[in-house]
């Protein structure tokens, strides 16, 4: 047993490095947000190679397959499609004349709720939080550039919308991989869902509606062609249709260049040049990305996941404790896998067999499962949302975690609903 317990600790242990490098090292830097987050997995990973077990070449295989497993390659190319775009929309100014229709549309007050909202619902239309991130974050920076809002902030705003849509869509990868495990009907998820997420939306609406009253005017700028903020808009409207984030970014980037070319402003070596310059904006994001994806796989190999589900599965005691087990399998897997998906299809048949023997609705199961595997993922720096914002943001994953008050929230909110039950009707839909 001890044995067991040992090698447990040991296979997760390379991602109790990467966090304690991190921490100390941004403590004596005295600034979270100076510590790379690519050097600390780099230690971590090295560290990881050097306690596994087996052949050194085996060793290396796994992290390597880890770092080439089909998800991570996935979101590289959305990494690549998002610099390339952001960075030829740039060249072209139709991000200053987005932000400047915007904010010509929009009263300052409503800036902050307008965008959480939106970004609720284009999550909601296209099933992915990064595709979301990827359409408003760019708009966001402008504005906050404008206004005087702290670009973390602004980031923190639309991150958490794009959470409140991923968690509900009837089309979003943690959608279809909860109700499957939990063997229940999307429609019957999404009343369970709400239940918990609604209280935190309407409280978050609300404070940004609030907040929205220190936002300052923008200063007067000079008229800009309307054609130049066609690009972005182009994207939010193909999000909205539902549109997949990779046919997303590509039309983005080849209207640009429609757009670019025909009025006179790139060349084709211009535009060739933007391209890969946006790349190159990405490369920490993608280097954070490989090193994340082959740790993770080092910890699966090693049984860390094993371990985490068989020590919570353990000593369940009564209803509340299944589902606070189901939560915490699925939160910790998410934290060690960086990727909610996956934590639910490793977690979801264990999930279901507690929430069978203790009598948990399928409907609450699958919502424990898609509610805190997003509120994990939305709090980690090497997820894939935090990543993304910061890097079309140009600031530290870190720094726009103070601010994310809807998950913060969101967790409250599935927190208090573990016990809710008691106090309601056995049986009742999504309880």
């Amino acid at each position: 047993m001890k044995g067991s317990v040992s090698k447990g600790l040991l296979a997760i242990s390379p991602l109790a490095v990467f966090l304690l490098v991190y921490l100390v090292s941004s403590v004596v830097a005295g600034d979270f947000y100076k510590v790379p987050v690519s050097a600390a997995f780099l230690l971590a990973g090295v560290y990881g190679i050097a306690v596994a077990k087996g052949p050194l070449t085996e060793r290396l295989a796994a992290f390597s397959r880890g770092a080439g497993h089909p998800n991570v390659l996935l979101m590289i190319w959305i990494f690549l499609l998002s610099g390339a775009f952001a960075q030829t929309a740039r060249q072209i100014g139709a991000v200053d004349a987005t932000v400047s229709l915007m904010l010509g549309a929009v009263p300052p007050r409503w800036l902050l709720s307008g965008l959480f909202v939106t970004s609720c619902f284009i999550s909601m239309a296209m099933g992915t939080s990064v595709g979301t991130i990827v359409a408003l974050v760019p708009i966001g920076a402008g504005i906050a550039a404008q206004c005087g809002i702290p670009e973390p902030y602004m980031a923190a705003v639309i991150v958490g919308g794009s959470f409140f849509g991923d968690n509900l869509s009837f089309i979003s990868d943690t959608t279809i991989a909860s109700t499957r495990a939990a063997g229940c009907e999307m429609r019957d998820k999404f009343r369970a869902n709400l239940r918990i997420v609604l209280p935190a939306f309407l409280a978050v609406t609300v404070l940004y509606v609030i907040r929205g009253g220190e936002v300052a005017e923008a200063p007067v700028t000079t008229a800009v062609e309307w054609y130049r903020a066609l690009p972005y808009l182009l994207i939010i409207a193909l999000a909205l249709c539902g549109f997949n984030v990779t046919v997303v970014l590509s039309a983005g980037i080849a209207f640009v260049a429609l757009l670019g070319f025909l009025s006179g402003e790139l060349s084709w070596v211009d535009w060739l040049g933007a391209v890969g310059q946006g790349i190159a904006g990405m490369s920490e994001l993608i280097i954070v990305t490989l090193l994340a994806g082959g740790l993770l796989e080092l910890i699966r190999v090693g049984g860390g996941l094993d371990f985490i589900i068989a020590t919570l599965s353990k000593g369940i005691r009564g209803r509340s404790g299944a589902e606070a087990a189901i939560a915490g399998i699925v939160s910790l897997a998410n934290f060690c896998t960086a990727n909610n998906t996956v934590a639910i299809i490793t977690t979801g048949g264990i999930a279901h067999d507690i929430a069978k023997r203790f009598g948990v609705p399928p409907q609450k199961t699958a919502s424990l499962l898609d509610t805190f595997s997003c509120l994990v993922q939305g709090l980690i720096p090497y997820g894939a949302q935090l990543l993304m914002a910061a890097g079309l943001a140009g600031i530290s994953p870190a720094a726009i975690i103070p601010y994310l008050y809807y998950p913060f929230l969101m967790g409250l909110c599935a927190v208090v609903s573990l016990f809710l039950h008691k106090k309601t009707r056995s049986g009742a839909a999504g309880e």
